[in-house]
């Protein structure tokens, strides 16, 4: 059973991710947080002149370049008594398999929409992915300092886009020029913002009872005023009423109102987040459900990120412990390498600056150095439980190339580079039957996927490639162990593969062609996602 400052420990850590399309505001939101969690002391501007700081999240060359957030990145920090570890994730689509990685290892999720567009394809695409895992989703309505969206639009945008029930927690007072703050319902107060600078949380806030109807039109003006109390009325008489049991269960979603960018509602958010939001959650191992309280220290990997740090040439592996404590040094098993070893040089995140970290705990995420043992699902505990939790699914990819290097001398430094970054999961690659790696085929799930994948290879390993597109749209993993792949009978637009594990694959033009070599095939099983 767990021991007191265990249990504390863990009970005061709240692990999110924070999902949304792009430029809807996510990483600024980040960034405010961190700034009231004292972790950063200016928030740097995420786009803008070319000399304003980069974001703190984004750590990539490419996406300080190109201003997209293409890797998860981890941060931790304290605030009001919990501590906080925020998964940021790319915004793009072509990313959205680090996202569903990055979600396995959430209790929960922000779901950050711009007021003035509402819902957009990403996010529809992002909050799928937070339903099939069944997380409890929060949405914070950001830009309100632009002109936006009717809020009640907006509400129902979600619910009828997304097919989820909203909760309004609290409730904008105008927006663009006319945004004077937000009205929080369960405290029944308004909260009026002034002052406020862009990069820091300096600013003059005022709270003010709803009752208190003098002061109200005084700093609300009579417009303003009267709009309030209409809203008020309309949402005590119609809107979903707030049920915890529902949001636990990602059946409702509490909606949040405010300006990531000027720090109205920001704070007030991140507050009621933390009241409302889980602790560590139980999660399901192929020996049952395993106690976050455990005494037995268990963690799995989700992410794997090379060269985060250009000088030392280094592997993370990041891991979410899922029970027990972490302590530098100890010795854990490596369950699907059957090893038992030490992970070595455990650190903590603050995007690329980290630290070296003596303890950690259930819902915390550490990094680890790994020489090129660990997957992607991999699971690690301590030596006197075995154990491994579900693997994380690998999605189909899209689009497919033919990749080569320019320099034929640079062979080495090209298959390095290129396993490694497959490795991570950003790509997938394959090569043809009985090649081995002499003909290399990239699958990708996004196209801007090839961008990333040619600029990594020039500036971290110092090759050059040429890429050839393929027709390729479908792929397919052999589920059965027994089938002759040489012997199969396909299609004409059909091509036999492998990937990194070995194992054979099928890639196809045409969707019909799928069926047909199944019937083609007696027995034969295709699986549109492998698992791990």
């Amino acid at each position: 059973m767990a021991d007191k400052k265990l249990r504390e420990e863990i009970e005061k850590r709240r692990t999110f991710a924070i999902i949304s399309h792009p430029d809807a505001g996510k990483t600024t939101l980040t960034e405010k947080f961190l700034l009231y969690g004292g972790a950063i002391n200016l928030a740097g501007s995420v786009k803008g002149k070319a000399t304003a700081r980069h974001a703190v999240s984004d750590w990539m060359e490419i996406e300080k370049e190109r201003g997209i957030s293409v890797t998860s990145s981890v941060l931790q920090f304290n605030y009001g008594g919990f501590c906080i570890n925020i998964l940021d994730t790319p915004g793009h689509q072509d990313f959205s398999e680090d996202t569903y990685r990055t979600l396995m290892a959430a209790d929960s999720a922000v779901m950050v929409i711009d007021a003035a567009k509402g819902v957009e394809p990403q996010t529809r695409k992002l909050f799928k992915v937070c339903a099939m895992r069944k997380i409890p989703i929060f949405t914070f309505m950001n830009k309100l300092d632009r002109d936006a969206m009717d809020p009640f639009e907006l509400l129902d945008d979600i619910e009828n886009e997304l097919g989820i029930p909203t909760c309004p927690m609290n409730w904008p007072i105008g927006s663009g020029k006319e945004f004077k703050g937000v009205y929080d319902r369960e405290r029944q107060m308004v909260v009026v913002y002034s002052d406020t600078q862009k990069g820091t949380k300096e600013g003059h806030k005022e709270e003010i009872p709803l009752s208190d109807t003098d002061s109200l039109l005084k700093v609300l003006g009579q417009s303003a005023f009267d709009k309030l109390m209409e809203d008020v009325e309309l949402l005590d008489g119609a809107g979903s009423t707030f049920d915890r049991e529902e949001v636990d269960a990602g059946m409702l979603s509490p909606v949040f109102f405010g300006s990531a960018l000027t720090n109205f509602g920001v704070e007030l958010f991140l507050q009621n987040f933390l009241k409302l939001t889980l602790a560590p959650l139980a999660r399901t191992a192929d020996t049952g459900v395993i106690d976050p309280m455990s005494d037995d220290f268990s963690a799995f990997v989700f992410k794997i990120q090379a060269n985060m740090n250009k000088a030392h040439r280094d592997r993370i592996a990041f891991m979410r412990i899922c029970s027990g404590r972490f302590t530098a040094g100890m010795e854990v098993l490596h369950v699907q390498g059957e090893k038992v070893m030490r992970l070595s040089q455990p650190q903590q995140m603050m995007a690329s600056e980290r630290h070296i970290v003596d303890e950690a705990y259930a819902g915390d995420i550490i990094g680890v150095f790994d020489p090129g043992i660990f997957s992607i699902g991999d699971t690690v505990c301590s030596p006197n439980v075995k154990f491994a939790y579900e693997g994380i699914p690998t999605f189909a990819p899209e689009h497919f190339a033919r990749v080569r290097q320019i320099d034929t001398m640079k062979r080495k430094q090209f298959v390095k580079g290129i396993t490694q970054i497959a490795q991570e999961g950003a790509i997938q690659i394959f090569h043809e039957l009985n090649t081995g790696l002499e003909e290399i085929i990239v699958g990708v799930v996004g196209v801007l996927q090839f961008e990333v994948l040619k600029y990594r290879l020039e500036n971290e390993y110092n090759v050059e490639i040429r890429m050839d597109t393929l027709p390729y749209e479908h792929i397919r993993w052999i589920a059965n162990k027994d089938i002759d792949v040489e012997k199969l009978t396909g299609t004409s637009d059909m091509k036999k593969v492998t990937d990194l594990k070995d194992r054979p694959l099928l890639l196809f033009i045409n969707s019909w062609s799928i069926k047909m070599t199944e019937e083609r095939n007696e027995g034969l099983v295709l699986e549109e996602f492998s698992k791990n």
